[in-house]
């Protein structure tokens, strides 16, 4: 999470959720694609708190109490607000075809369409990796190809392992309430097929004041394990409560509720949990604990069979294990750059962390053990937070670790015909290489940029055998720009002695100014292009490429939503419930 969003989060909240619903009435909303048999709470909110006896529900025609076969609780005045509240939870609707809810209260109506999808066809995968390039635009996949392949005479020496499949699609990712959406939402629209606001997670968002309230919608991780006995994996190099891994667990309007993200992790159980984020999992009264109460949630995981492991020697010495939960840093994993080049972060204090690389070797030793199959979310999340910080070299070279853990990904399925591999990001940013700096062209960084003809190839040294090159302080190098940033100063050269931090607070409160660290001779101030309370670069609405291989992926082309990525998976598996579970 960036600073920025920490630093509003509290004002986000009340403004979305209050935008939200004023805008809908009903949940799930209009034109959602459910799949049949998997749960959803069915919520309607009727304004000006009428009592149970004006108000009426019904599904194609009929009480919708009926057709969801299940009791509906009403609430007048819900949370004290201005509102009725009428819900029936845990609904499940077993027969695909075309849904139309109509809720009225009096003279007032309001009516949603909804469609019922059936994923029972015949499975055509056991498994399924789902790999996730926090923020991973074109341009980073482009820099990583050029970085890792090398390019000569305009041809690259090599194919990406992300690239290197069959099936491609653009993915569409804005929410219900933004056109431009965070990590959250978007991964909950991969891990659920619903659509939800920012900052939003296995919830559609409602006028709710607890974050816990608002009406539920099943995850993959929830769906595969009820259903199927199947395994579950969620590796990241992110904390683990963070947004992307949490959307596979989390029904939380507020993506910073660690201490419950945790429970939730602890409720659903995945066979392997890997990442940062050790102090939410502490009691409060051990020392460094960021929880409010004092469940020890790693002894709760040991005692529930799971083998807790904290550096990567650990890691391997826990093969054979059932269950793996690995916490490698207090915060998150360092990035590929620092961690076996600059040795920047927290890599002195944390010698030891796993690549990732290695966590899905791991991941894919515990989950192969279970014969119905597994769902495995591996997220690369330092591409996004790098991004945020302007830091694109860090970015890059966590794009290229990505890539090596689809490899990984790739050798195991190449053995089996039974594994789906999906390659996407949550979302875009705005960002571009548009040439590149060359020290001897002399002169300020604008001087030094070659666009068209004058932007000769990078002279970065030949890759190792991971596919990173060993320097990134080179004479050519990639002008890789972003479009949407603080006031900062740039000089057009990587940051050798930590991630950049682009802007600091001003003697105003809440106020960003360019980070004068930076602002050398050389170097340009750039006034920033966003508001002043940000400190960061930001997330783009553009299209995200997503590429697939295994059973099923032919599935995936042209331009999809977001919540298709969901619904290819669940068709995949052949994943429809039946009625009675």
């Amino acid at each position: 999470m960036t600073r920025w969003l920490a630093i509003n989060l509290g004002l986000a909240f009340t403004a979305l959720a209050s935008a939200g619903a004023d805008a809908q009435t009903i949940y799930p909303l209009d034109r959602a694609e459910i799949l049949a048999g998997a749960r959803f709470d069915l919520k309607v909110e009727f304004p000006g708190s009428p009592p149970e006896s004006a108000v009426r529900l019904t599904i194609n025609g009929e009480s919708a109490a009926t057709v969801a076969r299940k009791s509906a609780s009403f609430v007048e005045k819900e949370d004290g607000d201005d509102h009725s509240a009428y819900w029936i939870r845990g609904v499940t609707l077993a027969q695909a075809g075309k849904y139309t809810v109509e809720a009225t209260a009096g003279d007032k109506s309001a009516r949603v369409t909804w469609e019922v999808f059936g994923a029972n066809g015949g499975a055509k995968a056991k498994n399924v990796i789902l790999f996730i390039g926090d923020g991973m635009s074109v341009a980073h996949r482009t820099a990583a190809r050029i970085l890792s392949k090398g390019l000569k005479e305009g041809r690259y020496g090599g194919e990406l392992a992300i690239d290197d499949m069959p099936h491609m699609a653009l993915v569409s990712t804005s929410g219900t309430d933004s056109v431009v959406t965070d990590s959250a939402n978007s991964a909950s629209a991969y891990t659920t097929g619903h659509k939800s606001c920012v900052n939003a997670m296995g919830v559609y968002c409602a006028r709710n004041k607890s974050n816990l309230d608002h009406p539920r919608v099943e995850t993959i991780s929830e769906l595969v394990k009820r259903t199927r006995g199947m395994s579950v994996g969620v590796v990241t190099n992110t904390e683990i409560e963070d947004a992307t891994p949490a959307a596979m667990v989390a029904h939380n309007r507020l993506r910073a509720d660690f201490n419950n993200i945790v429970k939730d992790f602890f409720a659903v159980q995945p066979e392997v949990i890997m990442g940062g984020g050790t102090p939410n999992f502490l009691a409060k009264s051990t020392a460094g604990s960021k929880r409010v109460d004092d469940d020890d949630y790693i002894t709760k995981f040991r005692d529930a069979g799971y083998a807790y492991v904290t550096t990567n020697a650990e890691l391997s010495a826990a093969k054979g294990a059932n269950k793996l939960l690995g916490l490698f840093n207090p915060s998150n994993i360092d990035g590929a750059l620092d961690r076996f080049f600059l040795k920047k972060g927290t890599v002195a204090k944390f010698p030891d962390q796993p690549d990732l690389t290695d966590q899905v070797r791991a991941a894919l030793d515990v989950l192969s053990k279970n014969d119905k199959g597994f769902v495995l979310m591996v997220e690369s999340g330092r591409i996004d937070k790098y991004s945020h910080s302007l830091d694109w070299e860090r970015a890059v070279y966590d794009t290229i670790m990505l890539d090596n853990a689809v490899k990984v990904a790739k050798d195991f399925a190449a053995e089996r015909n039974d594994t789906l591999i999906v390659v996407v990001a949550d979302h875009a940013h705005g960002v571009a290489i548009v040439g590149t700096y060359d020290d001897e062209r002399g002169g300020p960084m604008r001087s030094r940029l070659g666009t068209y003809n004058l932007s000769q190839f990078p002279n970065y040294p030949a890759p190792n055998s991971d596919g990173y090159p060993d320097r990134i302080d080179v004479t050519r190098r990639l002008a890789f720009v972003f479009s949407g940033y603080p006031d900062h100063c740039e000089a057009g050269r990587p940051y050798l002695d930590g991630e950049n931090v682009p802007a600091v607070e001003g003697a105003e409160k809440n106020v960003y100014v360019a980070n004068e660290k930076y602002c050398v001779p050389g170097a340009v101030r750039r006034t920033g292009n966003l508001p002043f309370n940000m400190n960061s670069g930001v997330h783009a609405a553009d299209d995200v490429v997503l590429t697939a291989m295994g059973p099923g992926a032919e599935q995936f082309r042209g331009r999809i939503d977001n919540t298709r990525v969901f619904r290819y998976i669940a068709t995949a598996l052949g994943l429809s419930p039946g009625p009675s579970q």
